[in-house]
């Protein structure tokens, strides 16, 4: 056992250190580059998208499906501007760690001349179906209440991984259940806010 331990130690003692490269002078310069926060919205949203988005974030109020539009157009201009080729709905099962639900911002064009664009409307953004039989209680229910639906959450900011659009959401049940870690976190945040301010 200790002549093991001896060679782990032997071994990891040979490892060359791994050269980072910061990318800027600064990290003022590259922090949160990757993120689409207020600065970045400013930038692909219009002053008066940015003034509902913004209240949505900051009081909670529900964005309408128009709304939903123009945010998933200035966030796909932007992450397509960062190489961002696919999308994702991304969140916190009840089987720990992280899931996602991938699609690509390709969509092919019907027609003689066929060819793709690349398109991301409000309404992939502001929801998706997974399927959500894998995740907990999804065996016992019959197979069109296993259903499990993503919903876009404006309170965080949406993040690009390598090539992948990362849109942080919530995961609820056919019948409106939690199936995810974030989902009673928010319902306890706003509890608190309520009473905080009543």
């Amino acid at each position: 056992m200790s002549t093991l331990r001896f060679k782990a130690v032997e071994e990891a003692s040979k490892r060359a250190p791994v050269e980072v490269t910061s990318p800027g002078q600064l990290p003022s310069e590259y922090y949160g580059k990757y993120v689409f926060n207020r600065t970045q919205m400013s930038k692909y949203l219009s002053k008066e998208t940015m003034k509902i988005v913004l209240e949505a974030i900051d009081q909670g109020i529900t964005l309408h499906r128009e709304i939903a539009d123009h945010v998933a157009a200035g966030m796909k201009m932007w992450a397509i501007e960062m190489g961002a080729t696919h999308y994702t709905h991304w969140f916190q099962p009840l089987t720990e760690g992280t899931a996602e639900k991938h699609d690509s911002f390709i969509d092919y064009i019907n027609g003689p001349d066929g060819g793709i664009i690349e398109r991301f409307a409000g309404k992939l953004l502001a929801q998706q179906e997974p399927d959500a039989s894998s995740f907990p209680s999804g065996g016992i229910r019959n197979t069109f209440e296993a259903r499990g639906y993503t919903a876009w959450d404006p309170s965080s900011p949406a993040f690009i991984i390598d090539d992948t659009l990362c849109i942080p959401t919530v995961f609820i049940s056919y019948t409106g259940e939690a199936l995810d870690y974030k989902t009673p976190l928010l319902k306890a945040l706003s509890a608190v806010d309520k009473a905080a301010t009543a």
